[in-house]
């Protein structure tokens, strides 16, 4: 295969169903890669000692898609190494153990893949318009993430 047949692509998803590792890390499998990173992001059973049922999330989709497209672009700048990204968010209700994000990134060695990794998921978690609920065993609260730019400039 000429490397000009595997062109760098983005594949982007947001669904209700289970998420699979085995084919978010087979999409981003390039020949002229060595390194594919991962990063999967699961529902843990607790949170400041409330016990965790499971987690919801809800997204604007669209807009959603868009920003994780941007995230896509802003790797390629900072890493014009990296071959394919995938993006996997999972919507609605995610039980215990099971993954709510997965990211993957393809790169010819390990140190442009996991960096861009780390940056997608940090990236995504302060600008994608996705918002998540934690269920507990007697209540609920939708979680703000932290590094979230329109919750810090609402305080």
């Amino acid at each position: 295969m000429d490397e000009s047949e595997d062109v760098p692509k983005d594949f982007i998803k947001l669904k209700s169903e289970k998420l699979s590792v085995d084919e978010v890390s087979e999409l981003v499998v390039s020949p002229y890669c060595g390194a594919v990173s991962l990063f999967i992001g699961t529902t843990r059973n607790n949170f400041e000692g409330k016990k965790v049922v499971h987690l919801e999330y809800e997204a604007y989709t669209s807009m959603a898609e868009t920003e994780i497209k941007k995230i896509c672009r802003d790797v390629r700048q900072k890493w014009p190494s990296v071959k394919h990204i995938a993006v996997h968010h999972r919507l609605g209700v995610v039980p215990i153990t099971e993954a709510s994000v997965i990211i993957a990134v393809s790169s010819p060695h390990r140190a442009e893949s996991l960096e861009a990794v780390m940056y997608c998921i940090n990236t995504l978690k302060a600008s994608v318009p996705i918002w998540k609920k934690e269920i507990y065993e007697d209540e609920y609260a939708w979680k703000e993430n932290k590094e979230c730019f329109w919750a810090k400039s609402e305080k």
